[in-house]
């Protein structure tokens, strides 16, 4: 089973790139987030069409995540428990039976910029429900994929330009320990995983600004934490880092682990 997770930033502005890389992909579930459309907006008839099951939680204009999916999903849910004020549609969870069953938590972690201020506060209490919905998740002890784009830099090593984002919510230093907590309750970072030792990537974000694509100024913030049983299971991941150069592109690109299950 290949998982991916892709933010797609706006789905009617990048339905073409997204289909032009689901064909071209062998994913067998593959996690949106930015959709930035309502449930009754997205096409889901498009991707239905191109064989995929289509689970969707959105809002207007922003947020907005899904889950498409070749194989079949059970017990969908959508919102992250513990705030029930919290309107923001940025999390989906649903179990993909495949040859074993695997639960997948699709997110999208608050951006918290301006920092400090209300939303660099929404985002840290975000991550702090985060955690506790991670620990039930792993309560479960079968495999669970936890995948989105997180908005936060793990290293210095994930930024091609580590000390431009030191003022920046993705980056201080209360951000990544509160993602370091979550990790280390057991979770595996599958491409850190791949190649613990490398000293400068893989990126997974590149601005639209200032050319960064064609400097490689480059970010990694979408990320996939998996249970103990997942990591199990794990084959091999990686990042479809070309999707970057196609046309009217997201500036994110997908991420991906293929699990034996």
């Amino acid at each position: 089973m290949k998982i991916a997770s892709f933010n797609i930033n706006g789905i009617k502005a990048r339905i073409q790139a997204l289909s032009d890389w689901l064909a071209a992909t062998d994913a067998d579930v593959v996690v949106l987030q930015e959709i930035k459309s309502v449930d009754e907006g997205f096409p889901r008839e498009h991707f239905q069409d191109l064989g995929w099951t289509v689970e969707t939680h959105g809002q207007k204009g922003f947020n907005g995540v899904a889950i498409l999916s070749k194989l079949p999903l059970e017990d969908v849910t959508r919102g992250l428990p513990g705030d029930d004020d919290d309107d923001q549609a940025r999390y989906i969870e649903a179990t993909v039976v495949g040859a074993q069953a695997v639960r997948i938590a699709g997110l999208y972690l608050p951006n918290g910029n301006p920092a400090p201020g209300p939303k660099y506060d929404y985002k840290l209490a975000w991550m702090e429900r985060l955690r506790l919905r991670a620990l039930d998740l792993l309560a479960l002890e079968m495999p669970v994929v936890m995948l989105g784009d997180y908005n936060i830099i793990p290293e210095a090593r994930d930024a091609a330009n580590p000390q431009k984002w030191v003022d920046d919510a993705l980056f201080l230093p209360e951000s990544r320990a509160a993602f370091r907590t979550i990790v280390n309750q057991g979770w595996t970072e599958a491409i850190r995983a791949r190649d613990p030792w490398a000293t400068r990537g893989p990126f997974t974000f590149w601005d639209y600004q200032a050319g960064a694509w064609n400097k490689d100024d480059g970010i990694r913030i979408d990320h996939l934490l998996l249970s103990p049983q997942a990591a199990d299971l794990m084959r091999e991941t990686g990042v479809d880092r070309e999707a970057r150069a196609g046309e009217k592109p997201s500036d994110h690109v997908p991420v991906w682990v293929r699990l034996d299950a």
